[in-house]
């Protein structure tokens, strides 16, 4: 064991020397002296835990967030734990351990500590986090969407340095393993690309939230369906036909992702164009148009409905109906509706509705 444990012994060993008139006194009785101090410690923890728990949380219930009393909670058993295991190196002070059993002794009750405080800072981490998320704005970093990611990263993290303290405690030098780490990383990176590059991308697209569970996506390849999974290898689509894909988040990463649910709102426009002939009264094909979409329950009222005469065409008047629906699903069923209601409504009203034609003239019959 280094010389660390013998040091740290000795500072806790300071503050036991405003009492060392009384100490003297016990001195030739090493025993009475331990439980003495180590009652002492209890005691001790026990006053400071009570005044966080009872003072510092009647303060912090008098505002308006939770999280911070869920703080307070678990600040309480490891600033108990705390205090009476540095109690418990003041009390073995006395016994005149040997060396070797002192320092494993002290190691035992670092390693504890370490455990003790662990467990608290992931708990932390996890009522910061989802307090963040809960009150998350739509480009804040902490969302929903990013909590898990952050939340590991943070669990990864904090377990990263406990570990790290738990073999100093115990005096094993990490140099060897860390190079041997090393070493393996970059061996299970060559053999992983594929995984490490779906990994990474799943955690930019957490990240960037490009889009999110529900969203209406369409991808370069023409897969056009709703978002149901986004993990950490792989975005999972259900299409239209009710047939799922699972898409490799590397792809995903790379690809142009047309999200039809995104912007100000997840409306959906519809656009519905047909083409009249010419001579027909414009004025009331834009009525006939409005009327229908306005008629329409599946149509929104708000951004309301707009007919617009777009261009004089070869063979008709080219005129498109633009109007919202409250998201990209009900696109296909919305379209079959306006359609067919418009085709009854022209012919009701005598809309000529031109097509292609052909006339073919024989200009000579072959002779027999």
């Amino acid at each position: 064991m280094s010389d660390n444990k013998s040091g740290l012994a000795s500072m806790f060993g300071e503050l036991l020397s405003p009492f060392r008139p009384a100490t003297d006194v016990l001195a030739e009785y090493p025993i009475v002296l331990t439980l003495i101090i180590m009652v002492l410690a209890v005691i001790t923890a026990s006053i400071a835990s009570t005044i966080v728990v009872k003072v510092i949380g009647r303060l912090v219930k008098q505002t308006s967030v939770r999280w911070d009393d869920q703080l307070i909670a678990a600040f309480h058993k490891p600033l108990f734990w705390s205090l009476v295991f540095i109690g418990l190196v003041l009390a073995i002070e006395p016994l005149g351990l040997p060396q070797t059993a002192g320092n494993i002794l002290q190691s035992v009750i670092a390693t504890t500590l370490v455990v003790i405080w662990t467990s608290f800072l992931l708990r932390f981490i996890r009522i910061v986090l989802r307090a963040m998320s809960r009150s998350a704005r739509e480009h804040s970093m902490v969302r929903p969407q990013t909590q898990p990611l952050f939340e590991n990263l943070g669990f990864m993290i904090v377990l990263a340095i406990a570990i790290y303290l738990m073999f100093r405690a115990w005096d094993v030098d990490m140099t060897a393993w860390l190079a041997s780490a090393g070493v393996v990383g970059i061996a299970v990176g060559f053999a992983a690309k594929d995984t490490l590059a779906n990994l990474f991308s799943g955690v930019f697209i957490l990240a960037d939230a490009p889009y999110k569970i529900g969203d209406y996506v369409v991808l370069d390849s023409g897969d056009r369906g709703k978002v149901t999974h986004i993990g950490i290898r792989s975005t999972r689509l259900l299409t239209r036909d009710d047939v799922e894909i699972t898409i490799p988040n590397s792809i995903m990463g790379n690809t142009r992702v047309l999200n039809e649910s995104g912007g100000p709102h997840e409306k959906f426009r519809i656009r519905v164009s047909v083409g009249v002939a010419y001579g027909s009264d414009i004025d009331q094909v834009k009525t006939i148009l409005y009327d229908i979409a306005i008629a329409e329950p599946q149509v929104c009222d708000d951004p309301e409905p707009r007919v617009r005469f777009r261009m004089f065409g070869a063979s008709s008047l080219d005129v498109d109906l633009l109007c919202w629906t409250e998201n990209p699903e009900v696109r296909g069923r919305v379209l079959d509706v306006l359609n067919t209601t418009i085709y009854k409504r022209f012919n009701e009203e005598g809309i000529e509705i031109p097509y292609s034609k052909q006339d073919v003239y024989i200009k000579e019959l072959p002779s027999s």
